[in-house]
């Protein structure tokens, strides 16, 4: 079995002009989102995969190079202009070759990885394997309608759906999609559709598989799913993920779980409370207050502010008597008190971006 993981394809919501190079490498708890991806299928048994880049990859060759840290053998595929999930089936057909392969949206967060995939097609023999859970805004996604364990419909991003049913960004195909996938035709919104090639494999062969997923998961799409998704991993952790490196000034107060990375510094007065995870190289001021459900990256400085439900990427600065809640702040990012404020502000703040409130 082979893995298949899009890194770069159709489908981004994130502005490119909003955070630099590629919204896969946007760390969820401090680690880059494609990260959590690759875990998954080196837990699973997969060793080689074959990683599928679009036109905005910046970092990922460079941080993930031939994969032997993740415990797999990674190649490169360009896709140059993403036309669609299927289109990235036919960049990959050389690496793919004649085997059953595993295809993960590289921006996917699935609490129960992939391992029940495998075993669902290892136990049936399908054409394909598909994931399902429900969801609030099933328009949004491909959707599945079933009736037991028999799909009735399948359509993409439905302006009506039929069910509640996602298809979540996980797969497991075997060599009879390489056909389907070369007689499709582009959708109305220019792509060559995932929801068609299964459709096509269940109309014409008849034995897809529906998992219906035990679990979290979430797509980290928008910036308001990042914050979700960096709400469910920091919860999720073992607290022994919560590793202190740093310095706990006296005076400074830590509860629950918290890691602060090397060479970190809590001041007196300060407060952190978990989960939070804490990079390297950060300060953390006297007056400040950190969590819960907070990852600040390597090099952010925090002075008397109030920061929870976020992500900071590194090189970010809060200053002042500024109240951040469910804000993304982006990479050399500053945010500047210039008064007293009492009212919490959510923010979106690109890379190398100021704001004084």
């Amino acid at each position: 079995m082979k893995g298949l993981l899009l890194a770069g394809g159709s489908g981004t919501r994130l502005r490119p002009l909003t955070f630099t190079g590629n919204k896969h490498m946007i760390p969820i708890a401090n680690q880059p989102i494609l990260f959590y991806g690759l875990r998954n299928l080196a837990l699973a048994g997969i060793r080689e995969v074959g990683i599928v880049l679009g036109p905005l990859h910046e970092g990922i060759r460079e941080r993930v190079g031939d994969g032997r840290d993740f415990g797999l053998a990674v190649e490169y595929i360009d896709q140059g202009n993403p036309r669609g999930l299927a289109d990235a089936i036919l960049c990959a057909r050389q690496f793919l070759g004649k085997d059953p392969f595993l295809m993960y949206l590289g921006d996917n967060l699935l609490q129960s990885g992939v391992k029940p995939f495998l075993d669902t097609f290892a136990a049936q023999r399908p054409d394909a394997v598909v994931g399902v859970t429900p969801v609030t805004h099933p328009e949004r996604y491909g959707v599945l309608e079933t009736q037991g364990d028999r799909i009735v419909s399948i359509a993409e991003k439905p302006a009506h759906p039929r069910s509640n049913l996602a298809l979540i960004g996980v797969y497991v195909f075997d060599n009879s999609v390489h056909e389907v996938v070369r007689g499709l035709s582009p959708s109305a919104r220019g792509e060559l559709e995932i929801t068609d090639a299964i459709r096509q494999l269940w109309q014409q062969r008849g034995h897809v598989a529906v998992l219906h997923v035990d679990g979290w998961w979430k797509d980290t799409g928008a910036p308001e799913d990042l914050l979700e998704g960096n709400d469910l991993v920091l919860n999720s952790m073992p607290a022994t993920s919560f590793v202190r490196e740093g310095t706990v000034a006296e005076g400074a107060i830590v509860s629950g779980n918290v890691a602060l990375g090397a060479g970190s510094v809590l001041e007196g007065g300060a407060s952190v409370e978990g989960p939070v995870v804490v990079g390297a190289g950060v300060r953390i001021g006297s007056g400040t207050r950190v969590g819960p459900g907070t990852a600040v990256g390597d090099r952010v400085e925090l002075r008397g502010c109030s920061v929870r439900r976020s992500i900071l990427l590194e090189g970010a600065r809060v200053l002042g008597s500024v109240k951040v809640e469910s804000s993304l702040i982006g990479r050399n990012a500053q945010i500047e008190a210039v008064g007293p404020r009492d009212q919490e502000v959510s923010l979106i703040v690109g890379d190398a971006s100021r704001v004084r409130l």
